[in-house]
C-alpha cells in the first residue's frame, strides 16, 4: 500500500514537473494567446465593458513597474565586479547608432506622410531598443561569453536612457512638440525603467544582504515578472491592432519589414562580430531586444500603431533565437557523434 502511494505521489510530481517545463517552454505563445484572449473577453463582452474600461489605464501603470522589476532582480544576480567592457561592446553601440540614424534620416528629410512616419516610427524604435535581459542566457546556450554579454546588456541601458529622449521628440506625435519639455519628460520616464533598477540593485546587493538574498532566492522570479509584462504588451498589441485606423495591408507591410529589420540586425551583427572573435556575442546584441520596453516606449511616446512593429518584432526575433539553439545543438550533437566513432 506504502509502494502505491510512493509511486502516485512520484507521478504526481512529475506531471507537475512537465506542466511547468510545458509552460517554460512555450511562454511567449501562450502570453500572447493569454494577452489576446483577455482584450477579447473585455473588448467584445458587454458584462465587462466598464471593467475593461477601468482596468486598461492600470494596466498601462503597470507595464514600466514590471520592468523595472525584471530588471531589478536580474541586476540583483549580477556580479558587479565581473562587468569589464570590452572592444566589441563599443563598436556594437556604433553599429546600433548607425541603424537609428539610418531609419531617422529619411524621416526627418523626407517628411513622410502619416502611414510612412508611422512605420519608421515602429522600426527605429525596434532599433534604438537596449539589449535584452534575456540576450545573456541565449548567448550562453549558443556557447558565448555570458559576462561579455550581461555587460553589453548593462552599457545599452545607459545609451538606450539618452537616445531615445534624443530621438523620439524629432519623430513623435503632433507639430507643436516643445523638444526640450518633450525631451525631459521622455528622460525621466526611461531612466526610471532602465537605470533606476540597476541602482537599486547595486545598492540592495550591497547594503542590504538579507532582503538580497530573499530576492535571488525566490526562483524565476524575473522570468515570470517578464511573462507577466508579455501578457500585458501582447493584449495592448492586440488592441493597437484591432483599432489601429489603417489597412490591413498596412499591418502588413509593417510586419513584413519588422521581420526583414530583425533578419538584417542578427545578420550584420553576426558578420560585423567575426572581426571580434565575437560572433555570436555581437549578434545577439544587435538582434536580440528589449521588445516589451520597445512596445511601451512606442506606445507611450510615439504613435500608439508604431508598437505593432516591435510587437511583431518580439516574434521575429524569438523564431530567430529558436532556430539558432536548434542549429547549435544540431551541430554539438554531430561533433559529438564523430568523438565516438
Amino acid at each position: 500500500m506504502c509502494h502505491i502511494f510512493v509511486n502516485f505521489a512520484c507521478s504526481i510530481k512529475r506531471f507537475q514537473m512537465d506542466i511547468i517545463r510545458f509552460f517554460k517552454n512555450w511562454t511567449l505563445a501562450i502570453a500572447i494567446a493569454l494577452g489576446a484572449a483577455v482584450y477579447f473577453i473585455f473588448a467584445y463582452t458587454p458584462i465587462l465593458y466598464g471593467i475593461g474600461a477601468t482596468i486598461s489605464p492600470t494596466l498601462n501603470t503597470i507595464l514600466p513597474i514590471t520592468l523595472f522589476l525584471v530588471l531589478f532582480v536580474t541586476f540583483c544576480k549580477v556580479d558587479y565586479r565581473k562587468l569589464k567592457p570590452v572592444k566589441w561592446h563599443f563598436w556594437s553601440i556604433v553599429v546600433q547608432l548607425l541603424f537609428v540614424i539610418l531609419l531617422l534620416l529619411p524621416v526627418l528629410v523626407f517628411h513622410f506622410s502619416t502611414p510612412f512616419s508611422i512605420l519608421f516610427q515602429g522600426l527605429i524604435a525596434c532599433a534604438i531598443g537596449p539589449g535584452a535581459s534575456a540576450a545573456a542566457v541565449v548567448t550562453q546556450k549558443l556557447g558565448g561569453k555570458l559576462e561579455e554579454m550581461t555587460t553589453f546588456t548593462f552599457i545599452s541601458n545607459f545609451v538606450a536612457a539618452f537616445t531615445i529622449p534624443l530621438c523620439f521628440p524629432l519623430i513623435g506625435q503632433g507639430v507643436h512638440i516643445v523638444f526640450m519639455d518633450t525631451f525631459s519628460k521622455i528622460l525621466y520616464d526611461v531612466c526610471v525603467v532602465l537605470l533606476m533598477p540597476i541602482l537599486f540593485a547595486y545598492v540592495v546587493k550591497h547594503y542590504f544582504h538579507r532582503f538580497h538574498r530573499w530576492i535571488i532566492g525566490i526562483k524565476d522570479l524575473s522570468y515570470y515578472l517578464w511573462a507577466l509584462s508579455l501578457v500585458i504588451v501582447s493584449g495592448t498589441t492586440v488592441k493597437n491592432i484591432v483599432h489601429a485606423e489603417t489597412t490591413p495591408l498596412f499591418l502588413e507591410l509593417m510586419g513584413f519589414a519588422s521581420l526583414l529589420l530583425c533578419i538584417i540586425l542578427f545578420a550584420v551583427g553576426r558578420t560585423v562580430g567575426r572581426h571580434f572573435n565575437s560572433t555570436i556575442e555581437f549578434g545577439q546584441a544587435q538582434g536580440q531586444k528589449n521588445t516589451v520596453f520597445a512596445i511601451w516606449v512606442a506606445y507611450s511616446y510615439l504613435n500608439p500603431i508604431a508598437s505593432i512593429g516591435p510587437g511583431c518584432y518580439v516574434l521575429w526575433q524569438n523564431i530567430i533565437n529558436s532556430v539558432e539553439i536548434w542549429a547549435y545543438r544540431k551541430k554539438d550533437l554531430a561533433l559529438a557523434d564523430n568523438s565516438t566513432d
